[in-house]
């Protein structure tokens, strides 16, 4: 007959096989690199129908940090106890963003695990990447029971990420211009274009002209969280101008459904560019490399600094006469934590794996050169027709990076000076990469002197208008 001790270590198992079977799920039809398969809606901002973020494991197994993760956000606490019986020190190990698994516990309101957590020594003062700590994150969302037990344990409110979420007061149309009637838009009238975890992008006709509006689910607009982050985001869209931007031209804030109106770019993204035809001329891809160039020097340099940190192919739109525009500010922040996966993706799976710079792949501290990092890989991607390392998966061509210090070989023919700059903006030590406004001269040399040594006949093409890479 089998005992209480035995039936209770079986239901743990079965809680720890069911978090790796869901893992499981979530990675079938997908690529080497995370993303999705190639029948998959795509959207502007490069969210897909699928999750849009990979595995954090680079084989079947899940790691320990992870289900940690997983069982705190789910109250799992025979799954925890035992987890943290086997590996005791995990109990204070942090994700990407600094988190440990009573953040995400204070997070989301479970209490039981947040006392599994403590009885186990967990940091109550812990602080992740914007210095908040565990109450601050319970105070943000106000849930009073797990903000008590904190406190009784000697908890703090520190850091500005939780009390940033809740002093941010709603647009008004007094002071938003912004603001768009939602009866402006007519989405019985639209053609969805992509579908993403927070709801659908669809082409609409908008005063006259073809927009790209994307509209968070009805269920998200309930979540106070999101509704907070949305706010911040449109706060921050808001601010940004610049040819190289893809444009925000409004949204809708005081009622569901939430929805952000940027232009429509119907040229598709760079990662479909290169898909179809590989291997890009030099005079088009100094002319790419200008034009994204130009677009995060803007970012990085106005009175708020912003880092793009997901800063890839497919989040750099085509528009008209091949300009490329920079899009995506992190839209993946307004997902729902639903389930496992989406809970990792906000707490700690910011950007890609594939263009990831080696000091986030470390936990490190970081600042803007994360995003020069990733752009000397979508140079290398535009000259040899296929990222770093496209024989593995994307995690371990990240782990090589970072860890061994590997870099890709150069088996294109490369334009004077552009292998150099390459090598300057991947370097492991991020003080050494260029800034984007001294990227940008030696760039435009490049240019000068491929003009230099072509007559403009044979530059013509470049500047014809695309066809045929519009998402509908």
């Amino acid at each position: 007959m089998e005992s209480k001790a035995d039936g209770e270590d079986s239901a743990v198992s079965r809680l720890h096989a069911k978090a790796k079977s869901a893992l499981k799920r979530l990675s079938k039809g997908r690529r080497s690199d995370g993303s999705p398969d190639a029948d998959s809606p795509r959207s502007q901002d490069g969210s897909s129908s699928r999750s849009s973020q990979i595995s954090p494991s680079s084989d079947a197994s899940v790691k320990p940090l992870t289900l940690l993760l997983f069982h705190s956000r789910n109250n799992n606490v025979e799954a925890l106890r035992e987890l943290l019986k086997e590996k005791p020190e995990l109990v204070n190990e942090t994700d990407y963003d600094g988190r440990t698994a009573l953040h995400v516990a204070a997070a989301y309101g479970c209490l039981k695990s947040a006392r599994v957590l403590l009885e186990n020594g967990a940091n109550v003062n812990a602080q992740d990447r914007w210095n908040s700590s565990p109450l601050a994150d319970a105070k943000a969302s106000n849930h009073q029971e797990v903000m008590k037990l904190l406190a009784e344990k000697g908890g703090k409110i520190m850091g500005s990420h939780g009390q940033e979420i809740k002093s941010v007061a709603p647009p008004t149309i007094l002071k938003s211009d912004w603001e768009i009637d939602p009866a402006e838009i007519d989405l019985t009238n639209s053609t969805k274009i992509g579908k993403g975890s927070f709801g659908e992008i669809r082409k609409v006709l908008w005063r006259g002209t073809p927009v790209a509006v994307k509209t968070i689910l009805p269920a998200l607009s309930d979540d106070k969280l999101v509704v907070q982050d949305f706010r911040h985001e449109v706060e921050l869209l808001v601010k940004v101008r610049h040819p190289n931007i893809v444009q925000f031209l409004g949204a809708v804030t005081k009622k569901p459904p939430l929805m952000l109106i940027t232009e429509y770019l119907p040229g598709g993204d760079l990662h479909v560019e290169l898909k179809e035809k590989g291997p890009l001329p030099s005079a088009t891809i100094v002319n790419y490399a200008l034009d994204i160039a130009r677009g995060v020097t803007y970012l990085h340099n106005g009175p708020n600094t912003i880092i793009h940190r997901d800063l890839k192919p497919r989040n750099v739109l085509i528009g008209e006469c091949n300009q490329l525009k920079v899009g995506d500010f992190g839209l993946s922040k307004l997902m729902k934590m639903t389930n496992f996966h989406d809970m990792y993706k906000m707490t700690g799976e910011t950007g890609s794996y594939r263009y990831m710079a080696p000091e986030v792949f470390e936990h490190r501290a970081y600042d803007k050169s994360v995003d020069v990092f990733s752009f000397a890989v979508i140079l290398y991607e535009m000259f040899e027709g296929s990222p770093p390392f496209s024989h593995v998966d994307a995690y371990e061509a990240a782990r090589q990076v970072a860890r061994l210090e590997k870099r890709p070989p150069f088996t294109k023919q490369y334009p004077t000076g552009m292998k150099e700059l390459i090598q300057d903006c991947w370097q492991g030590d991020p003080y050494k990469r260029p800034l984007f406004v001294n990227i940008i001269p030696r760039l435009e040399k490049m240019k000068q002197e491929a003009q230099a040594a072509n007559p403009p006949a044979e530059r013509s093409h470049l500047w014809q208008r695309r066809t045929g890479h519009g998402s509908g």
